[in-house]
């Protein structure tokens, strides 16, 4: 039962569905790869398996087949759906957007809405926060939002830190408004910029390019670990707290949490200095790394086909990603 009179905003996630690629990479073999000694990758990483994609396979195509996942687990005709919104990190190219890209390569009707919203690697809550109000106006009936990346094109192998974290994948929700039993409960994104610099890809739009000068590093992945685990870790908790606040509930009214899975540090440290259970907390990370956007909603679908994710139980979506940005979504299932 829930505390307060606090009303959800209505939605309802009816189906999630995932894709991913079909070459699993082992610690192990990334050991070879970097010419280290057996089980260093995954005492850095933490990872135990993650998902690359070959040259010849497209984030879009990869994105249509987590939404044919969706539509085919719970028998959901893809002509009920009448909007796309692309939640991905990674642009498929400037120009169109990728949600576009996405469209054409899918099931879905050719015709209908779509749109992109990024807001890197919370881009799946700020996606569902807006279906929520689109479909609260009666303007859309049922949506699809789906988050797609191929984080390994843009690896620095160079750079252990980050190169042996990432993995690509694809995850999607089919939403519509329901009956007003589920929702959400509250939706917080906050910016920090003075964290701007510390995780970034500098090239492919205005700032670096052919005229205003690139390098080849500027297309590849960057971060500052230690600086942005310093500065994420001292700003989660107050954050946390204000999420909470607005949903009238406590951390002990949560039953499920689905973190984004950036690495194996910022989860143990979540998970303890929050102390939430293992079994609240959906960790998925030592089997598919960090998936950048497809890491929150590949976590929601553990959670829907783990029963962790169950009707008048809170479920916590949340989050941290460049820009320095925090984002969290309490949702009632």
């Amino acid at each position: 039962m829930l505390k307060g009179n606090k009303l959800p905003v209505p939605i309802k996630i009816i189906s999630t569905g995932i894709a991913l690629p079909p070459d699993k990479i082992k610690a192990a073999d990334l050991d070879k790869k970097l010419n280290k000694p057996d089980g260093y990758s995954l005492m850095r990483s933490g990872v135990l398996y993650r998902y690359h994609a070959d040259t010849q396979l497209q984030q879009a195509d990869l994105a249509a087949s987590a939404i044919s996942d969706a539509l085919t687990r719970c028998n959901i005709a893809a002509e009920s759906i009448d909007l796309l919104i692309s939640a991905c990190a990674l642009p498929v190219q400037a120009l169109p957007y990728t949600a576009t890209h996405i469209l054409k390569a899918s099931s879905l009707p050719q015709t209908i809405t779509c749109f992109d919203v990024n807001a890197s690697c919370v881009s799946f809550i700020s996606a569902l926060q807006i279906a929520a109000g689109l479909l609260n106006t009666g303007i859309y009936k049922r949506i699809a939002i789906v988050s797609a990346d191929l984080a390994s094109r843009g690896l620095d192998w160079q750079d252990e830190e980050s190169s042996l974290i990432f993995g690509d994948g694809a995850a999607c929700a089919i939403v519509e408004q329901g009956n007003g039993k589920s929702g959400i409960l509250s939706c917080l994104l906050e910016t920090h910029t003075n964290g701007i610099d510390l995780c970034e890809i500098r090239g492919g739009g205005s700032r670096r390019n052919i005229k205003t000068g690139i390098e080849e590093h500027d297309f590849l992945f960057h971060m500052q670990g230690k600086p942005l685990f310093k500065l994420a870790s001292s700003l989660i908790e107050p954050y946390l707290t204000r999420l909470l606040n607005q949903a009238d509930l406590t951390l002990s009214d949560i039953a499920t949490v689905i973190p984004h899975q950036a690495s194996h540090l910022s989860l143990e440290h979540m998970r303890k200095r929050l102390n939430i259970s293992s079994e609240s907390l959906i960790d998925i990370y030592r089997f598919r790394g960090n998936q950048v956007s497809a890491s929150i909603p590949s976590a929601l679908h553990e959670a829907v086909i783990t029963q962790r994710f169950n009707p008048g139980k809170p479920a916590m979506l949340i989050g941290t990603a460049a820009g320095l940005t925090l984002g969290g979504m309490i949702l009632l299932p």
